[in-house]
């Protein structure tokens, strides 16, 4: 074959390829949203004269284009594993996958984050707490504490990151819970820790809360797979997880109020165990305003719990010890108008927070 014969075969290959894409980017279905990046896509924008005059039909155009991409998560899944094993890439995206989990990098340390939470809690405390009255911190490592020594990753001094708060944060008593996790207590495609494996962090915690826990448990595995946050977000064809969920009779007994949309939950939403996020079985994911209520407790005690959504899988394994359980998340409700919707009298209070939201703690309400 001659070169111009080879030139025009490219030439028609080309034509061809592109007619074909065309066809099938204009033809096929334009899905809504990700399923396996839990977000909406970007939908085809308005044409008008104002919108192209001023650039924003184009820039839309290019997110919706991008978004909607025939087979686009197969080509995320292919961009990924090239990077990670062809390429060596260390991470993809600020996600990296070491000893078969999925972490995001979280690097550096913001330490204008760090006092900004902590300048909101002491704030909480002067404005509300009486003088004497408990209060409790404590600081759950994200999985780069366990991963990322290992596997050569960039990560935070977590020894001094609790050591700040220890020391920072004098108008509490902080709880050490650090030494009782490991990497297998968290899913390996989500961010979060699993309740089955953190009975002993709930003991810790309200033990130095002055009161006992039950240990008359139940675990019980949903029959739908878990596919965590950061396989969505990498695109790596991993494994899903198994989701666990704990029963006994504290529990089984304890009402569940949505102050936000005044409605009775379950403490176990199996519905949402089958949806977008998974993890939002747990007291139905991220609510600003809950209170949990056992009548069977053999205590009075009353905790009020300032928490992420790590909180949602442990508060129930506090119910045994608390007849009244306040969760509160600052994030969605300002920490100015708490006194309207709580009675801080004679309660605990614990300020439970993961590394990933204080090193975050602009999404604080202040």
């Amino acid at each position: 074959m001659n070169t111009r014969k080879k030139d025009l075969a490219v030439c028609i290959t080309f034509v061809l390829m592109f007619a074909f894409g065309f066809l099938l980017c204009t033809l096929l279905p334009k899905p809504r949203e990700s399923a396996s990046e839990r977000r909406l896509l970007a939908q085809m924008p308005e044409l008008s004269g104002e919108t192209v005059l001023s650039g924003r039909f184009m820039s839309q155009f290019e997110s919706h284009v991008t978004d909607t991409f025939p087979f686009r998560d197969s080509f995320r899944t292919l961009k990924a594993l090239t990077a990670l094993t062809l390429f060596s890439r260390k991470d993809s995206h600020g996600i990296y996958w070491a000893d078969g989990f999925l972490a995001a990098v979280e690097y550096p340390q913001n330490e204008d984050s760090l006092s900004h939470s902590v300048d909101v809690f002491r704030f909480i405390c002067d404005t509300y707490l009486t003088d004497g009255q408990s209060v409790y911190l404590s600081v759950i490592p994200d999985k780069n504490c366990f991963l990322a020594p290992e596997s050569g990753h960039l990560s935070m001094d977590y020894d001094a990151f609790e050591a700040f708060f220890q020391e920072k944060a004098d108008f509490a008593k902080y709880i050490t819970i650090s030494d009782l996790l490991e990497k297998g207590d968290y899913y390996k495609t989500d961010t979060h820790w699993r309740q089955e494996k953190i009975m002993d962090v709930a003991d810790r915690l309200a033990d130095a809360m002055g009161t006992s826990l039950s240990q008359d448990y139940r675990i019980h595995t949903h029959n739908g797979d878990f596919y965590g946050v950061y396989r969505g977000q990498s695109g790596l064809p991993l494994a899903p997880d198994s989701l666990h969920y704990l029963t006994g009779p504290a529990i089984n007994g304890c009402s569940v109020y949505d102050w936000q949309n005044q409605r009775k939950i379950p403490v176990y939403n199996l519905t949402m165990a089958s949806g977008r996020d998974p993890y939002e079985m747990f007291l139905s994911g991220s609510l600003s305003l809950i209170t949990i209520e056992n009548p069977n407790a053999e205590t009075d005690k009353t905790l009020i719990l300032f928490r992420d959504s790590f909180g949602s899988s442990l508060a129930p394994l506090l119910t045994s010890g608390y007849a009244k359980i306040t969760l509160v998340d600052i994030r969605y409700i300002h920490p100015n108008f708490l006194d309207q919707f709580l009675d801080f009298e004679g309660s605990d209070v614990l300020f439970l927070y993961s590394t990933l939201v204080l090193n975050h703690s602009e999404t604080f309400l202040k």
